[in-house]
């Protein structure tokens, strides 16, 4: 087993040989292969020390592939009616019985992709994959192409895996997000442009970074590390080689990179990861409510000042069988500190439904702990209230009551989407609680009757529909 230079000197060997273990793979499960723990963060101060990470890349650069994926075109009925035209077929020397056009495969771009075990699973981003009918895989030093299978694939977190038949492979050791500080010098690795395997430098800029507007879940860490088209689902690795994030996306008006990139942080590359390889799909744990942070106005109200307050429970919900109430503030789960609702998000959707957790919970000044059990997303339909004509999507008027258990500016006119049924043509859409949709077509949107007649009118074309996310101005397409 190969060790990095950089950790060696940092760590007893036989705490290595006791942290570092290979990947191993069974039917429904995966174990990976962990860096060591609690690392030294240090800077090199010899007289004849040159800074160089070439070893620990060359190792992590192994673990990188390069992706291309192939769409089947269809060609359409007014395509081979022209295709068996007499004249058509005349000019251009077709000869014979008329035919219709095989469908064509057409080239997408190229993206990457981080393999996590010996075996040949590799995680990518979703968008990489998503349309693809065909997935080609190449490992870096080698021309040759592999054939990959889709394991499964999890849009609101934007990550896949994919599997191709391989033995042997150098797997990416893993970190955990609690070892990433702010100002760690990182790498990213990818195939920006398709130009071949590139390695660049950054730091982390930032770490929980959230209503960027990239995906559902979002807990971003932000890295200034130049982060093109192509890179997307490769590596962001620390000075040790261990992998830190999945690359997703970059801040750009124009394409290029900024030095605004956005990576998806291990803890969740580890739990969707796991949840696809052994079940094709993540279920996310649900408590059904809604939730604020603890802003200024609110902190002389309660002794903890960070958390998520409850502004309404969901009827039936976990949250309502556990007896929780509005401006309850969940400060800590499982003995873990909430900093903000985002925190609690990202925390409860790790877990599967089904799973009993216990909350720490302040009300009137008083703390406790409450046990909750999990449900999911996609059996609590019942509780999401009316939907509207688009499938999965439950709305409300923003009454002043509404904008300030939100916290929407007094200004903001529109429909507050308050649900979206997880798989629904909604969901699928790009919808997302807490947007509001202010315009459908050309038509101006001020209230939920507004929203439902307009949907009822254009009930059968696709219609742009225009929401307010975060402050930002987005437009969706759907059915």
């Amino acid at each position: 087993m190969k060790t990095n230079p950089l950790t060696k000197n940092l760590l007893p060997k036989t705490f290595l040989l006791s942290t570092l273990f290979s990947v191993l793979l069974t039917a429904g499960s995966i174990s990976f292969k962990n860096a060591p723990k609690n690392p030294e963060h240090k800077l090199p101060n010899g007289k004849n020390e040159i800074l160089s990470f070439h070893s620990v890349l060359k190792d992590s650069m192994n673990a990188v592939v390069n992706i291309s994926t192939k769409t089947i075109v269809e060609h359409s009925q007014k395509q081979n009616r022209l295709y068996n035209d007499p004249f058509f077929r005349e000019f251009f020397g077709h000869r014979g019985q008329p035919r219709q056009q095989a469908p064509t495969k057409k080239d997408n771009a190229l993206g990457s992709g981080v393999i996590i075990s010996d075996d040949g699973y590799i995680v990518t981003n979703n968008h990489v994959i998503a349309e693809a009918d065909e997935i080609m895989v190449v490992i870096n030093g080698s021309n040759k192409e592999h054939k990959a299978k889709v394991i499964g694939k999890d849009k609101d977190s934007d990550l896949a895996v994919i599997k191709i038949e391989a033995k042997n492979l150098e797997a990416i050791t893993l970190s955990t997000i609690d070892e990433v500080k702010l100002g760690d010098i990182v790498f990213a690795i990818g195939n920006p442009f398709g130009v071949g395997q590139t390695v660049t430098q950054g730091i982390v800029s930032a770490l929980n970074k959230n209503h960027v507007g990239i995906n559902k879940y979002e807990n971003f860490i932000q890295t200034d590390a130049s982060i093109n088209p192509g890179n997307s689902g490769g590596a962001l690795i620390d000075s040790r080689g261990a992998l830190i994030g999945i690359n997703a996306a970059i801040l750009s008006q124009t394409g290029g990179n900024h030095g605004i990139g956005f990576t998806i942080p291990i803890d969740m590359v580890r739990n969707v990861v796991s949840k696809l390889i052994k079940d094709g799909k993540v279920s996310r744990g649900f408590m059904g409510v809604n939730i604020s942070e603890v802003n200024p106005s609110l902190e002389k109200l309660y002794k903890h000042k960070s958390g998520a307050i409850i502004t309404d429970i969901q009827i039936n919900s976990p949250a309502d069988i556990a007896k929780l109430q509005r401006g309850d503030l969940i400060y800590a789960l499982n003995g873990k500190k909430i900093k903000s609702p985002s925190d609690l998000q990202r925390m409860v959707t790790s877990f599967s439904p089904n799973e009993t957790i216990k909350l720490s919970i302040e009300r009137e000044q008083k703390t406790f702990v409450k046990e909750l059990t999990l449900s999911s997303l996609s059996s609590s339909s019942n509780i999401l209230g009316a939907l509207t004509k688009i499938e999965g999507l439950r709305l409300a008027d923003l009454t002043p009551k509404v904008k300030k258990d939100y916290q929407i500016d007094l200004s903001v006119t529109g429909a507050l989407i308050e649900g979206v049924l997880e798989r629904s043509q909604a969901d699928l859409s790009g919808f997302m609680a807490g947007d509001i949709i202010i315009q459908i077509e050309n038509r101006r949107i001020e209230s939920v009757a507004d929203a439902k007649r307009a949907f009822e009118l254009l009930k059968s074309k696709t219609k742009r529909v225009y929401v307010n996310r975060e402050g930002f101005i987005l437009l969706l397409v759907t059915k």
